[in-house]
C-alpha cells in the first residue's frame, strides 16, 4: 500500500469578478449541507434571489483582499501543502471542496502517483454540516464512482487536540505580546441552528439552551458550537485571560433563519459602545485567512468598531502556514502513516 494524504479546503473563485464569484457561489449555495432546504426551494432561493445580486457584492469584497498570486485562501494552502511536503515522504495533495480545485482531481493526482490509502484532511478544526460532513460525503461519492480501490481515511476534528491548542495559543499569543488590548473576542463561522440540532446524534441533547454545551454527551462529537466554545475556554485557559475578558461570538449569517449566537458585528457594537477601546479578536474556524477574516472582520470589524468609539483593533491571523502549525499537521500525517 502506498500512503498519501488529501488536505482539503474551503475553496475560492477563480477571480474577483462577478462572473467567477457567480460560479463559485453557486456550486458553493446549492450543497444541499450549506442551505439544507428541499431542491426546489433551494434553486428557488439561490438562482432566483441571491445569484441576481450577491456576485457583484461579493466580488468587491474579493477585490478588496485578492493578493497578487491570486486568492488568499488559495496561496495559503499551497504553502502549507508545499511546507508539508518537504518534510513528508508521503505525496501531498490538496483541493477545494468548491471551485476549479476539485476533490476528484486532487485524488486523481495521488492516485496518478501510485496511491492506494489516502487520509482525508479537512481543513476545518471543528466539525459541521457544511464544512466537514459536505468533504467527507463528496469523497466517499467519487471514490464509490471513480475509484473504488481506493481506501480512504478522514482526520476527524482536532478543536480540542492539546497540541493544536498549544499551536493556536502560542500563534495568539505571539501576535498580542506587543499589543495593549483590553479584551479578546474569539470569533467563529456562523451556521444555522437547525444544522446544530441535526447534527446530533442522540435527537434530543443539543437544545441551544446555555448549558446543553457544558453537558457532557455523545452529542459533542458532531457539534458545532460545543467545539467552538471549547476552544474558546481552552485558548482562554491557556493564556490566563481574565473571566470577563473574552467571548464568543459567530459571524456571516445569511438568510433570515435563526443562527448561532451572539453575532460578531452586534457583539463589536456594544463592547465599544460598552467601553472597551483596545480589542483583539481571532477566527479559530478558520485556519488560512480568506474573505470571512480579510474583509469581514479586519476591514468591517474594525470600521464598526471605529465607529462606536473603539480604538485599537487587533485582528490575529488565522495559522495561515506558521511553521509550528505545518510542524503539528506533519506530525499527525507521519502518525497516521507510520
Amino acid at each position: 500500500m502506498k500512503k498519501g494524504v488529501l488536505l482539503v479546503n474551503l475553496g475560492s473563485p477563480d477571480s474577483p469578478t462577478p462572473k467567477d464569484v457567480k460560479k463559485y457561489l453557486g456550486e458553493f449555495l446549492m450543497d444541499e449541507r450549506v442551505i439544507d432546504i428541499p431542491t426546489i426551494a433551494r434553486a428557488a432561493l439561490v438562482k432566483g434571489i441571491i445569484l441576481k445580486t450577491r456576485p457583484k457584492q461579493s466580488a468587491a469584497a474579493y477585490q478588496k483582499i485578492w493578493w497578487d498570486e491570486g486568492s488568499p485562501l488559495i496561496v495559503i494552502s499551497e504553502r502549507v501543502q508545499a511546507k508539508m511536503q518537504e518534510q513528508l515522504d508521503i505525496p501531498v495533495g490538496l483541493a477545494m471542496r468548491y471551485g476549479s480545485m476539485t476533490i476528484k482531481k486532487g485524488l486523481q493526482a495521488l492516485v496518478d502517483q501510485g496511491v492506494d490509502e489516502v487520509l482525508l484532511f479537512p481543513l476545518y478544526p471543528q466539525f459541521a454540516m457544511a464544512t466537514t460532513e459536505t468533504i467527507t460525503v463528496l469523497t466517499e461519492q467519487l471514490r464509490q464512482e471513480h475509484f473504488p480501490s481506493l481506501k480512504i481515511e478522514s482526520f476527524p476534528a482536532f478543536y480540542n487536540k492539546p497540541d493544536y491548542i498549544d499551536v493556536l495559543s502560542n500563534a495568539i499569543k505571539s501576535h498580542v505580546k506587543d499589543k495593549n488590548y483590553d479584551y479578546m473576542l474569539f470569533s467563529y463561522h456562523g451556521v444555522p441552528e437547525r444544522h446544530i440540532r441535526k447534527s446530533d446524534v442522540t435527537k434530543s441533547h443539543c437544545k441551544i439552551d446555555g448549558s446543553c454545551c457544558a453537558t457532557p454527551s455523545k452529542a459533542h462529537e458532531f457539534c458545532y458550537r460545543h467545539q467552538c466554545l471549547e476552544v474558546t475556554r481552552l485558548v482562554a485557559e491557556k493564556l490566563g485571560l481574565k473571566a470577563g475578558s473574552f467571548s464568543t461570538s459567530f459571524q456571516s449569517r445569511l438568510g433570515f433563519d435563526p443562527w448561532l449566537q451572539p453575532y460578531t458585528d452586534r457583539t463589536i457594537e456594544r463592547l465599544g459602545k460598552q467601553g472597551i477601546k483596545n480589542m483583539a479578536i481571532v477566527t479559530p474556524a478558520f485556519v488560512s485567512d480568506c474573505l470571512e477574516t480579510l474583509e469581514e472582520i479586519a476591514m468591517e470589524g474594525q470600521e464598526l468598531f471605529h465607529e462606536v468609539g473603539g480604538q485599537d483593533f487587533t485582528t490575529i491571523p488565522c495559522l495561515n502556514d506558521d511553521q509550528e502549525w505545518v510542524d503539528l499537521l506533519v506530525k499527525w500525517v507521519n502518525n497516521w502513516a507510520n
